[in-house]
């Protein structure tokens, strides 16, 4: 079975499940690093500027779902799923190919944080994903504010970054930076979400 172990430093109080490689599903040859954690409070904060109170909404009048009531749930909470993806290029670096591959970074992103916000909606509970080229929520339409990847990736697993130019530059710590960040966000039982990610393949040993 393909394993992951990440550094230590990636394994902070609020890590719910440390990071691990895993695919949408065993067709796919795009590996993921994903972890879960309990939103700190910078991350809680930087979540209010974003979202405001717009997963307290998810299943009223608008016409969502309605949040199970069945028993065996552990109490809702806001849960961030951060997921990075190993470049083939060095991000920092300009040029056409390098666009390219950003552009082919961010629909394995976007399919995948679909797939996941999905599969939570569906069960009735909130989820959205950040647009990794915005800052800005994919499902949430009336929020305007930007969320700060990498400085998510650094409040939720210890990641480091430098700034170049005007640029604030996430750095893995296996990958350096050819590394591509991006978020979802979940107000569900943190066993639910666990389970979810647990259930995902796994990817290709780093």
């Amino acid at each position: 079975m393909a394993s992951y172990v990440q550094a230590r430093a990636s394994d902070t109080s609020s890590t719910l499940l440390s990071p691990r490689l895993v695919r949408m599903d065993r067709t796919s040859s795009d590996d993921l690093e994903c972890s879960l954690h309990y939103l700190p409070k910078q991350i809680l904060r930087e979540f209010g500027h974003v979202f405001n109170d717009e997963y307290l909404k998810f299943g009223d009048s608008s016409g969502g779902d309605s949040v199970p009531s069945a028993a065996g749930y552990s109490p809702l909470t806001l849960l961030a799923i951060p997921t990075n993806q190993r470049a083939r290029e060095d991000l920092v670096a300009i040029g056409e190919h390098i666009e390219q591959e950003k552009d082919r970074l961010l629909n394995v992103f976007l399919v995948f944080g679909k797939h996941i916000c999905e599969q939570l909606r569906a069960r009735g509970f909130w989820a959205d994903y950040i647009d990794p080229c915005s800052g800005l929520p994919m499902i949430s339409l009336n929020c305007n504010k930007v969320y700060s990847e990498v400085d998510g990736m650094e409040c939720l697993l210890n990641y480091k970054s430098y700034n170049a130019g005007f640029c604030k530059i996430l750095t893995h710590p296996k990958w350096g930076s050819a590394v591509y960040p991006a978020t979802i966000f979940a107000h569900a039982p943190a066993d639910v979400v666990k389970g979810l990610i647990e259930s995902l393949p796994l990817g290709a040993s780093a």
